[in-house]
């Protein structure tokens, strides 16, 4: 069947969401285009989830030679090598752009490299060139903020930090979330004098209570300065490096300073304003529950939208989306109990409920917790806990909540949050034997609740 435009759908970023929103419609029979001004992949392979994570692996050989003398290693003279590490994380960093491409390609979909805006509710110009499609997905994802303050052209980001020069002696980073919590870790296990400052009484606001407690203590012991209720006011720069002064008078001096106060829906210059499609207060593309925009033939998926900015979610919405326009389905994403991870030193992982949020959801609840000396450390000498806990619907007996502190909780949560999306009962867990000995046991063999909660 022919139509009056050039295109059936044209994706705006070539991400996670926009890339997968593509290949699927387009093998659902759709035309596609996709336009990228940057790089294939996004935020998350580029400068996000994957490279640091390579990071994150990197700063934990620390531990392991450090660990390793306990179990009768002798390790010989330690140098770390920043420039390495860099080198040969571009390298993957462009493999997998590469397959991005190969993807698009082997998918029939149309690649346009440059930056896209649209012209109107069915046009979209890129280099000066104009095309048309029936739908129009704004998938450019976030960017990173910096407030204004006297200095700010001194400081760097995420998306520089893994591009210095050199690793700092001496860093602060500037912020309470994922990204803050997780660059102190790289930069703290690879050998930086390391200061965080946040604004808030404890980072990570929203996760469970017990959680962001513990993994402050547990960063501290690693030599990770801690600095609650602090804020900047200025940056000088000096012949050594910077002069960063606080709220409280306080300077301290440092090579690099890192903001992570968060991240911006990424639509500005996309002639979304003009074309008065209606923008939450920062920027985010509103949409309905179909990531349909107030303009009706365009769209908005991702970190665009401002909801839930996980790379998992993206991918999720991209599916149902390609599937409800192009593949015969009616179907809607179900956000409630998505898992995630903090790949900070140790990692913290959770799903479902935080305490808080059940005692005003579910009523009267029952709260199951272990915090142990993981076996490991029994031997290596190191003064690292790990926590285990479990929310539980009295009414109901159903597990809503499972939160972990400890190496490898990503990937003990993600099978726990199979079995939470089920709807699994405690007597489920209880039932359940554990693999022993292993941390991931602990959640099967919780028996006595918390008492005087």
């Amino acid at each position: 069947m022919t139509t009056p435009y050039d295109f059936d759908l044209f994706v705006i970023g070539a991400g996670s969401g926009g890339v997968r929103a593509a290949r699927m419609a387009a093998g659902f029979g759709a035309r596609v285009a996709i336009a990228e001004e940057r790089y294939l992949g996004g935020t998350c392979v580029n400068v996000g989830c994957i490279p640091k994570k390579l990071l994150l692996y990197a700063a934990h050989f620390s531990d392991d030679f450090e660990d390793a003398t306990g179990f009768g290693w002798t390790v010989g003279q330690r140098q770390f090598d920043w420039s390495t590490l860099i080198q040969n994380k571009n390298a993957e960093i462009q493999r997998l752009n590469q397959i991005y491409e190969n993807l698009l390609s082997k998918a029939g979909v149309t690649l346009i490299n440059g930056r896209a805006r649209l012209e109107t509710p069915h046009t979209v110009s890129v280099n000066n060139h104009h095309y048309t499609a029936e739908r129009i997905l704004v998938a450019t994802g976030g960017w990173p903020v910096v407030p204004e303050f006297p200095g700010r052209e001194h400081v760097i980001t995420s998306n520089e930090a893994f591009f210095l020069d050199k690793l700092p002696e001496r860093v602060a980073i500037v912020g309470g979330g994922y990204i803050a919590v997780e660059f102190a870790s790289i930069f703290n296990g690879l050998g930086s004098n390391t200061t965080l400052l946040y604004r808030g009484p404890l980072f990570l606001r929203g996760f469970d209570e017990d959680l962001r407690r513990n993994l402050a203590q547990e960063m501290s012991k690693r030599g990770v300065e801690l600095c609650f209720n602090t804020q900047v006011v200025a940056v000088d720069k000096g012949v050594q490096g910077f002069t960063v002064k606080r709220h409280d008078g306080k300077t301290m001096e440092v090579d690099a300073l890192m903001y992570a106060t968060g991240r911006a829906p990424n639509t500005l210059g996309l002639g979304l304003e003009e074309m008065r499609v209606e923008l939450s207060w920062n920027g985010a593309v509103v949409v309905n529950e179909y990531y349909q925009s107030s303009i009706p033939s365009i769209y908005g998926i991702g970190d665009v939208t401002h909801r839930l900015n996980l790379t998992p979610v993206a991918l999720a919405e991209a599916m149902v989306l390609a599937r409800n326009l192009y593949g015969g389905e009616y179907s809607r994403l179900d956000y409630a109990n998505i898992p995630a991870c903090i790949f900070s030193h140790p990692n913290v992982a959770t799903v479902g409920f935080t305490e808080e949020q059940a005692r005003e959801h579910c009523g009267e609840i029952s709260i199951y917790r272990s915090d142990f000396r993981p076996l490991k450390h029994t031997l290596s000498g190191r003064d690292e806990r790990t926590m285990v806990k479990l929310i539980v619907e009295k009414a109901t007996d159903r597990v809503v909540g499972a939160h972990m502190l400890g190496p490898d909780a990503g990937e003990i949560i993600q099978g726990i949050a199979i079995a939470i999306k089920a709807g699994a009962a405690k007597s489920i867990f209880d039932n359940t034997l554990g693999i022993h000995p292993t941390a991931a046991e602990e959640f099967v063999t919780l028996r006595q609740p918390v008492t005087g909660l």
